[in-house]
């Protein structure tokens, strides 16, 4: 996912639709992402992921699932997750709700307990949804029935139908999760040093500071890494750049070697090669190509 900023606590908040609604909901293709896949994150949010067309595949803690249309996936709080494209690099279109806890208001800790009993560490990570299953078709409806409040039903949406939906999403999962024990606390090592990549990406970053900030050894690190995000800290710290130079490509008119030096490149020109050797196109050109379809 993009539009991703860092709490002081190292998770990560999303740019919702409105500043005072914490509810993100958005349809979006995996060639949107660098290399079709998105970068590993997580945050505090609950996610609902539908897909529309093509499939993908989508990792949560370390396990990988495979969502084709008409199916998805529900991610608890605080897993890392991420998805990506098959083997054949097709595109996938998909559909995503994403609801902060905050949705609940303030004063309501009978509601706020009841979440964090439902949605905890301890609980399930992640629930595949069919339209097999008569609760989980229902609940893929809903997530369709919220993008379409949010964009084309009103040229204003209705706040109080987003947040009864919302809601609704929630109260629908949590009648559905179980506590399973022996849950690994392995993770908060893999969230530390992501969020330490993400607060510092900017910067010389070497293994031995990734490892570091997770509290564990550069060997542990690696093994860390490819379990749990799929890739070498080094690959991942490359993917988490070039994500940051193509919105900053996209969003501002700063030059190619104010954004090389800007996302932890050594010079521009190492900055194209990578550029080009994992986009396809040079910086110039992927610029070019964002103008052209947004005008």
């Amino acid at each position: 996912m993009t539009n991703l900023e860092v709490f002081s606590d190292l998770s990560e908040r999303l740019k919702y639709n409105f500043p005072d609604l914490p509810l993100y909901v958005r349809k979006g293709n995996l060639h949107q992402f660098n290399n079709e896949a998105a970068v590993a994150h997580w945050h505090i949010d609950l996610e609902f992921i539908y897909v529309l067309e093509g499939a993908m595949n989508f990792s949560v803690n370390g396990k990988v699932t495979r969502l084709n249309p008409g199916e998805g996936i529900f991610v608890n709080s605080q897993r890392l997750h991420f998805g990506y494209s098959l083997a054949d690099h097709s595109d996938c279109v998909f559909l995503v709700v994403v609801i902060h806890p905050s949705i609940l208001g303030e004063k309501t800790s009978f509601l706020q307990s009841y979440w964090e009993q439902k949605f905890g560490h301890m609980m399930t990570d992640f629930m595949f949804l069919t339209n097999q299953i008569d609760w989980q078709k229902s609940l893929l409806q809903s997530i369709q029935e919220i993008y379409w409040e949010m964009y084309t039903e009103h040229l204003t949406p209705n706040p109080f139908r987003l947040v009864s939906q919302a809601l609704a999403l929630c109260a629908a999962i949590g009648d559905h999760l179980q506590f399973v024990s022996g849950q690994s606390g392995v993770l908060t090592h893999v969230q530390e040093m992501t969020s330490f990549i993400h607060q510092n990406y900017d910067q010389k970053i070497s293994l031995e500071d990734i490892a570091t900030a997770g509290a564990v050894c550069r060997s542990r690190c690696c093994t860390l890494f490819n379990q749990y995000v799929g890739q070498t800290p080094n690959n991942y710290v490359t993917q988490y750049r070039l994500q940051k130079s193509c919105e900053m490509l996209k969003e501002t008119r700063r030059s190619v070697s104010e954004i090389a030096l800007a996302c932890g490149f050594q010079s521009s020109s190492y900055f194209s090669f990578i550029f080009h050797k994992q986009m396809g196109v040079t910086p110039q050109h992927y610029r070019k190509q964002v103008i052209n379809h947004t005008s």
